[in-house]
């Protein structure tokens, strides 16, 4: 008698592979014929689905011209007016060429050097921002990786290819619309080959000529040799006995976008411009800007760098940011749709909150952000820093509303004590109109007027604020027995107002015994 589990996979060897890669969510790798039948104990087989809209149509309808993708990233990113009208040009020449060889083929097949981008300027001046920002405007897929992360061989450390497959996941699987992709990688700086006692570093160099390979003609397998996933699918296809899927991606037409601060590059610049100059002349290179050294740099102070020939060739297009002032940090918070002021604003309203921030605020917390030195991202290091207590204190209150004002950013502690005692008025006011209101409705069914005394409503407010219970729920406990007990009081003396003291409000069996007691015997 054989062992039947009810978890054990049924069908065939490809429902079984099927089922392993739906539980691991890698199924992203393996289409099925959308017309094939389902397995027996599956759902019922669906109709063919409509044809999909092209995921190429954005490339083969690309029409922008430079101003239009430089203003688009004026929506999103400030300052860089130089970066962003180099970088329009060199997407606009790219895919003009990219959208000709899908309209004729035959244009492929012409020499063509990409306009692969080097990216210069200090961290969080918007790189990562700026290429994300026309990738999504374009309408092709986009991967972000750090450099330092990959090595020579790919055991230790990722392997080059792997941005390419990663940008098959970034395009949902389509082959077709991945290889027109971006591949942005960051830090390109930290693998330069630098000299070293034994000679040059050879990890460095080799990842450069792995990173060549990518940045020309090259056919990438999608699933790495190593990839168990890939033999899975491999299986599966000689199972089916169909035409075999695409197995690679190839590289001619992805445009590749390298970054880095160069610090170090800037200094070795400095020093080669104040060698060449005589005179009088030799101090102006020393006063130069880390920026205008940048752009100075030439393939030779590249190599010098520690980058081979063939690989700082292969980017003819250089761009060099400028780091941010407090006057840009100020504009970025004000006007750009992705300011990391709107992201607070946005998790504020999930509280339902909304808070106003004064120019004098915005411009002190520039200022701090800017002392941080990281660029952009110094902006939400001291957001969080102010805005921590806030959130963590301010949904559990009665608040909707509150401003940030330079003092606000100057003493957080301050300023957020001072609005959760605003609060708190605001809050026992609402609470004293509540115990007015439930006075007006007791006379209103009962016939006896309450007044509360200034101590007496003090202490339900209080009772009421330290269990967070409304005055109903505090004055139902409480007064219970108010009913009969003053009905009785006021038979026996003919008086229908009745004053509401503290000890009533502290004690209230006991204080109402009382008098009951003494209206028999007044």
């Amino acid at each position: 008698m054989t062992d039947q589990r009810p978890d054990a996979p049924d069908g065939s060897l490809e429902d079984q592979l099927q089922d392993v890669l739906r539980r691991a969510n890698l199924s992203f790798f393996v289409k099925r014929d959308k017309t094939a039948p389902a397995a027996a104990d599956g759902p019922p087989a669906r109709e063919p689905a409509e044809p999909a809209e092209d995921p190429l149509e954005s490339i083969r309808a690309f029409n922008l011209k430079p101003r239009d993708i430089r203003d688009y990233l004026n929506r999103f990113v400030i300052r860089q007016d130089e970066a962003k009208k180099v970088l329009a040009v060199a997407l606009c020449d790219h895919y003009n060429h990219v959208r000709r060889c899908l309209a004729d083929p035959a244009a492929g097949e012409v020499e063509y050097a990409k306009h692969n981008i080097l990216f210069l300027g200090p961290t969080g001046v918007g790189k990562t921002y700026m290429m994300r920002c026309a990738a999504r405007l374009i309408g092709v897929p986009f991967v972000k990786a750090d450099a330092t992360k990959f090595s020579e061989t790919g055991y230790v450390g990722h392997d080059v290819e792997d941005l390419v497959r990663d940008l098959v996941k970034a395009a949902d699987g389509d082959v077709d619309l991945a290889q027109y992709g971006i591949v942005f990688m960051d830090e390109i700086d930290k693998i330069a080959a630098q000299s070293t006692a034994g000679g040059k570093d050879v990890s460095g160099r080799g990842v450069q000529i792995n990173l060549l390979k990518l940045m020309e003609d090259t056919d990438v397998g999608l699933f790495s040799q190593t990839d168990i996933i890939g033999q899975m699918q491999a299986v599966m296809t000689m199972q089916r006995g169909n035409e075999p899927p695409r197995q690679s991606v190839n590289t001619r037409h992805i445009l590749f976008i390298v970054s880095g601060a160069f610090d170090k590059l800037a200094e070795q610049v400095r020093q080669r411009l104040q060698k060449s100059q005589i005179g009088f002349g030799s101090g102006a290179a020393g006063e130069r800007s880390e920026g205008d050294c940048l752009r100075q740099a030439t393939t030779r102070d590249f190599m010098d760098y520690g980058f081979e020939p063939e690989f700082i060739g292969r980017l003819p297009v250089r761009v060099v940011f400028d780091p941010l002032d407090v006057a840009d940090l100020e504009a970025i918070m004000k006007r750009s749709e992705g300011s990391v002021l709107a992201q607070y604003r946005a998790d504020f309203e999930g509280y339902g909150l909304q808070f106003r921030m004064q120019d004098a605020a915005i411009r002190r917390v520039a200022e701090l952000a800017h002392a941080e030195k990281t660029g952009a991202r110094g902006l939400m290091t001291v957001l969080e820093r102010m805005f921590r207590d806030f959130k963590f204190e301010l949904p559990s209150t009665t608040i909707k509303r509150f401003e940030v004002t330079e003092q606000t950013v100057a003493d957080v502690p301050a300023a957020l004590a001072a609005a959760l005692k605003q609060e708190e008025r605001a809050h026992r006011a609402a609470l004293e109109a509540d115990l007015r209101a439930y006075a007006v409705s007791f006379e209103a069914a009962h016939g006896i007027r309450l007044t509360f005394a200034k101590e007496a409503r003090e202490a339900l407010v209080d009772l009421c604020l330290a269990g967070h219970r409304t005055v109903a729920e505090v004055s139902g406990e409480r007064f219970r027995d108010f009913e009969y007990a003053l009905k009785l009081i006021a038979r026996n003396t003919g008086r229908n107002r009745f004053a509401v003291t503290r000890k009533l409000v502290e004690s209230p069996a006991e204080e109402l015994s009382r008098r009951v007691a003494e209206s028999f015997n007044g």
